[in-house]
């Protein structure tokens, strides 16, 4: 029996220490400042390997950040995303999703795929 997995999501409006109303001109201000601030070859020599690779990491996730909020389409569908925190989902074998809200999950017993004919059914344990 495969298990619905709720998604953890990355806030990507905190990692780049932004607003979400914030305009993407705002938000690309944010990325250049804290991706100088984190680029690799700006570390010091003196500084030690751990604080060096939380750097990196964070660098990694700043242009990630980036990537997700300097889009327009990519940030509007980010944006619906946020305002349904708790949702599950479950990869299909056709590549779609089944997907349910913990509010629909409460109502709904048969949950089709997004991209195929294909219905799972949703089976509640208390």
């Amino acid at each position: 029996m495969m298990a619905f997995e709720q998604i953890p999501k990355k806030d990507w409006y905190s990692i780049l220490e932004a607003d979400p109303s914030a305009s993407v001109s705002d938000l690309k201000q944010k990325y250049q400042k804290l991706i100088l601030m984190y680029h690799p070859d700006k570390q010091s020599a003196d500084v030690p390997a751990g604080t060096v690779e939380e750097c990196i990491q964070k660098f990694i996730e700043v242009d990630q950040a980036w990537k997700i909020l300097g889009n327009e389409e990519t940030k509007k569908e980010y944006d619906l995303q946020r305002h349904d925190d708790h949702s599950f989902s479950l990869s299909c074998r056709c590549g779609g999703k089944y997907s349910v809200s913990k509010d629909e999950a409460e109502e709904v017993t048969l949950i089709s795929c997004d991209m195929c004919s294909l219905v799972i059914e949703l089976l509640h344990y208390r």
